[in-house]
């Protein structure tokens, strides 16, 4: 109930900015839409480096839930996962979610929209969409600004999604016209980061892969980002 009521703000928060563009446009509008596409992968690709090599808490038992061998459909394996889930907060979900998913990529793709995004949506997404609502209100922010951000909102709030719909074989008309545009990433090109999860973090469009590849590399060099981070413990 409390993610509907989170939903309904976020959308009516959503609506209220779009309506700031209703207003005189320029020839900065585009760069500025582009910008916000490559900032949205950008951060996709941040988060997803962190959450992966970000060490779980170990002595809880994700280690058991990581590398158990028996059917996760089990009515053992539910009641493990949920007294175990129990013991973490969100953050350390959402770790355990993202090293979950190398070994078992299919499963975030089978996952519903709501369960993809809900967390991005309740956490991000509706605080960024309110404090722009603001800005609007207050500044009166030209439209090439807010189209940008717009941008960059969405992408970052379905960044989850589109993760999702690199590991399945069917997907929406619009994902593929996005894909045939460039606007967002194919699975093959995707499969690099599974190959090795040593690259190419970024999950939406992967313009910013190149660079994040060297800041991986440097922060590799320089003793952080360990190997042992990857699994639980």
């Amino acid at each position: 109930m409390r993610m509907r009521i989170a939903f309904g703000i976020f959308l009516a928060s959503l609506a209220l900015n779009l309506l700031w563009l209703i207003q005189p446009l320029d020839w900065r509008v585009l760069p500025a839409m582009l910008a916000g596409w490559y900032l949205a992968d950008l951060m996709s690709g941040v988060i997803h480096m962190y959450m992966d090599y970000r060490p779980c808490t170990p002595g809880i038992g994700l280690d058991k839930l990581f590398f158990y061998t028996g059917s996760r459909e089990s009515a053992h394996y539910v009641r493990l996962r949920d007294e175990t889930l129990a013991r973490i907060g969100p953050l350390e979900r959402l770790v355990f979610d993202f090293k979950n998913h190398h070994p078992r990529p299919d499963a975030l793709g089978r996952r519903d929209l709501m369960r993809q995004i809900g967390s991005t949506v309740v956490f991000a997404s509706l605080p960024f969409s309110v404090l722009l609502n603001l800005a609007n209100l207050l500044w009166r922010m030209p439209a090439w600004l807010v189209a940008g951000m717009l941008v960059f909102l969405m992408g970052g709030t379905f960044a989850q999604y589109f993760h999702g719909s690199l590991h399945r074989e069917r997907v929406p008309g619009l994902i593929r016209l996005m894909r045939g545009l460039g606007l967002l990433m194919t699975p093959a090109a995707h499969q690099l980061h599974h190959d090795t999860l040593k690259r190419d973090f970024a999950t939406n469009c992967g313009w910013s892969n190149p660079v994040l590849n060297l800041v991986f590399r440097e922060l590799r060099r320089r003793g952080k980002l360990l190997d042992s981070g990857l699994e639980p413990s």
